[in-house]
C-alpha cells in the first residue's frame, strides 16, 4: 500500500464524514492504492460510528493529546507514505497530489506551507496569523537552520518508516514541532508545497489554546536547542561581566555623570557567575540529547569544542580557577591583618576579595557540572 490519509480525531462527528469522502475521492481519482486511518482519541461523540461508516479503518489511542494520537495513528498505518491532516475541513484531503509527488520524488518530509497557499477570511485568529506562527517559525528556522514557513501546518506528508526511525516522543501540540526538527537534525529531505486553510465546519471552539500550545511549542524549541537556551545567554553574561570587573577592578569610573563603583563591580562578577553555569547546562544538555538519542550527534564547531570538554580538561581548569581564587583570598585576609582586622573601606583590597570568592564559586560550579555531564553519558539498558 502507497498511501495511508491519517486523521486524528477528537469529537469530530460535524466534519470527519466530509473529510473522509474527501480523502477516499482523491484515492480513487488518481489511483493511489490507500486507505484512510482515523486515529480516534476517545470520542464521546458518534466519530467512530462515521468514520466506519465512511469506509475509514478506525485505531483507537487511549492516551489524549494530539501528538499522543498522530504517534497511535503512525504505528498502526499500513501505506509507505503519510500524509496526516486534521478532521475540522480546514484542509482539502481531495487536493493531496502534490505531497505525494514531492514524496515519490524522494522528500523525506513534505510540509504544507498556508502563508503561500493562501489562509482565507476566518480560517485562523489574528495572533496566530501574525503573532504565534510566524514568531515560533521565524525561531525554529534560526535554531535549526530549517528552511520551512510554516512549522505548524496541520497537513504534512512524510515517509512512514523514516518518522518511526525517530522515536517520536511528545503528545501534545508540540509534536508539530518535534516532528521537523527531529527530522532536521536527522539531516532528513524536507521540502513544502503551498497550502490553503479555510475556517473549519465546526460549531465548537478548537482543541488549540493559544498561550498553553503556544508555550508547548517555545519552550520545545529552546529545550532542542542548549545552544540558544544556555550557549549563547551564558558567553554574553560571561563576556559583560567580564568587561565590568577589568574597567571596575582599578576602581570607580564615571560616565555621563553616572558612577560605577563596587556595587557595579559585584554585579558583574555574578554575571559571570551565572554566564558560568549556563554554559555547563549547555554542555550537559547537549550531552544528554546525544547519549540518549534524542538528537544525532551534531557537526559543527560548537559540537567540537563542547566534545574538547571532558571531566578531566574541567577539572584541571577549575583547580586552576580555585588556585587563583585562593590565592587572592590568602592575599586579602593577609591585607586585613595587617590592619588589625579592622573595617574593610572600598578600596582595592576588597574588589581582590570579592574577585577571588567568585572565582572559587565558579570554579566549585564547573567541577560540580563536569561530573554531572558526565554522569548524563553514562550507559543506560
Amino acid at each position: 500500500m502507497e498511501l495511508t490519509i491519517l486523521m486524528p480525531c477528537l469529537n469530530e462527528a460535524e466534519t470527519l464524514a466530509l473529510c473522509i469522502r474527501k480523502a477516499r475521492r482523491f484515492l480513487s481519482d488518481h489511483g493511489v492504492a490507500g486507505e484512510v486511518l482515523i486515529a480516534d482519541n476517545r470520542s464521546t461523540d458518534q466519530s467512530r460510528e462515521i468514520a466506519l461508516a465512511e469506509g475509514a479503518r478506525v485505531v483507537s489511542v487511549a492516551a489524549k493529546g494530539y501528538g499522543a494520537a498522530l504517534r497511535g495513528g503512525i504505528d498502526a498505518a499500513e501505506g509507505r507514505f503519510i500524509v496526516m491532516g486534521d478532521a475540522d475541513d480546514s484542509y482539502d484531503f481531495s487536493n493531496l497530489l502534490p505531497f505525494i509527488e514531492r514524496l515519490r520524488g524522494g522528500a523525506d518530509v513534505v510540509m504544507g506551507n498556508r502563508f503561500k497557499g493562501g489562509i482565507e477570511d476566518g480560517a485562523m485568529p489574528f495572533l496566530h496569523r501574525y503573532l504565534g506562527n510566524p514568531v515560533l517559525s521565524w525561531l525554529g528556522r534560526r535554531f535549526f537552520g530549517i528552511r520551512v514557513g510554516d512549522f505548524h501546518c496541520g497537513l504534512r506528508g512524510f515517509r512512514r518508516d523514516r518518522i518511526k526511525e525517530l522515536g517520536l516522543r511528545t503528545t501534545g501540540m508540540e509534536f508539530a514541532s518535534e516532528m521537523v526538527v527531529r527530522s532536521a537534525l536527522a539531516g532528513y529531505r524536507i521540502e513544502e508545497v503551498p497550502t490553503t486553510l479555510s475556517p473549519d465546519g465546526r460549531s465548537r471552539p478548537p482543541h488549540l489554546r493559544t498561550w498553553r500550545d503556544g508555550w508547548r511549542h517555545l519552550s520545545f524549541l529552546l529545550m532542542y536547542s542548549p545552544r540558544w537556551l544556555f550557549l549563547y545567554p551564558g558567553l554574553a553574561l560571561i563576556i559583560v561581566g567580564l568587561l565590568g570587573a577589568v574597567f571596575l577592578m582599578p576602581g570607580q569610573i564615571v560616565i555621563e555623570g553616572v558612577g560605577f563603583d563596587i556595587h557595579t563591580f559585584i554585579v558583574a562578577c555574578m554575571a559571570v557567575l551565572l554566564g558560568t553555569q549556563l554554559l555547563g547546562f549547555a554542555l550537559v544538555a547537549r550531552r544528554f540529547a546525544v547519549s540518549h538519542r534524542l538528537t544525532p550527534p551534531p557537526r559543527s564547531s560548537y559540537s567540537r569544542v563542547m566534545d574538547a570538554l571532558t571531566l578531566e580538561r574541567v577539572l584541571i581548569g577549575a583547580a586552576v580557577l580555585a588556585s587563583a581564587g585562593i590565592a587572592g583570598l590568602i592575599w586579602s585576609v593577609y591585607q586585613w591583618a595587617s590592619i588589625g582586622f579592622g573595617p574593610l573601606e572600598y578600596s582595592i583590597l576588597l574588589r581582590v576579595l570579592i574577585l577571588s570568592m567568585a572565582t572559587l564559586a565558579v570554579a566549585g560550579q564547573a567541577i560540580c557540572l563536569a561530573f554531572f555531564s558526565a554522569i548524563t553519558e553514562v550507559p543506560v539498558r
